[in-house]
């Protein structure tokens, strides 16, 4: 998404980016401080940044059909309702949607999300006991590598649900930064998308400097379960998947208050 504004292949004008890489969750605790003026966030955290940020209608990190998974260790039967599971971050869209899976509370060991299969395989993180893991990234390709099963696919139970895409995640803008700013950054972040798209060999060579234990081919793969249509713009049925995420998560008692997303304004 930002290979085109990391490696200056496109004309910022008067706007500098500065590029930091950063986990999600480490993301979304520095958004709630007001500290970033365009973050990525994941649509859980944004349930408690609405006073400071505005949502991107692009930059979209959708599952459609498939998301973030539980999984366990091979051959062992396991109670979710009452295992000890490992998260990425309970800010994160993941942990929201493991709770509205699951419909209860139960032991959960936050950890780093590149962390997680190791705590899965020997049953612990730290002191904590560890029966399941939650995983992001690219733990959803390689967990059967190392010897993991899948207990459940929560992009494909949330499309069962609700026939929506799952919105995992957005780039957020700060509301300070005013209407001409946040417009302009906003063009300039689709640029960039598009950019990566129509570029898509560069932009992978880019990207893999990233990528954790990924081949070429599964980088290619991970990108495009990530970057792709859902990207460029929400469109009504992505804002729709938004939406009802969270009102979902508002009826289940897991967000504090019903939160109607705001976008901003498309360009005409």
């Amino acid at each position: 998404m930002f290979f085109a504004l990391a490696a200056n292949r496109i004309d910022t004008g008067p706007y500098q980016f500065v590029h930091e890489l950063c986990d999600i969750e480490t993301l979304n605790q520095r958004a709630l401080t007001g500290e970033l003026e365009l973050t990525a966030v994941s649509v859980h955290a944004y349930a408690y940044l609405t006073d400071k940020y505005v949502l991107c209608r692009c930059g979209a990190s959708m599952g459609d059909r498939y998301g973030p998974m539980v999984v366990t260790r091979a051959r062992e039967t396991v109670d979710l309702r009452t295992a000890s599971i490992a998260v990425p971050g309970r800010m994160t869209t993941a942990f929201l949607v493991l709770e509205l899976y699951l419909q209860q509370e139960g032991p959960r060991v936050t950890a780093p999300f590149d962390q997680i299969i190791a705590a899965v395989l020997a049953g612990r993180h730290g002191d904590s006991p560890v029966d399941a893991g939650l995983l992001i990234h690219e733990g959803q390709l390689t967990y059967r590598e190392s010897g993991l099963e899948l207990a459940v696919d929560l992009g494909r139970w949330w499309y069962e649900q609700t026939g929506l895409p799952l919105p995992l995640g957005g780039n957020a803008l700060r509301k300070d930064l005013g209407p001409k700013a946040i417009a302009d950054v906003h063009r300039l972040l689709l640029e960039s998308i598009r950019y990566g798209l129509d570029h898509r060999d560069e932009a992978l060579d880019y990207a893999m400097k990233f990528g954790r234990d990924l081949d070429r081919r599964k980088t290619d793969r991970f990108v495009g379960m990530y970057v792709n249509e859902w990207t460029l713009d929400f469109g009504r049925r992505g804002i729709d998947a938004v939406a009802a995420l969270l009102a979902r998560g508002h009826a289940a008692g897991l967000l504090p208050r019903l939160v109607v997303p705001e976008f901003v304004p498309i360009e005409e």
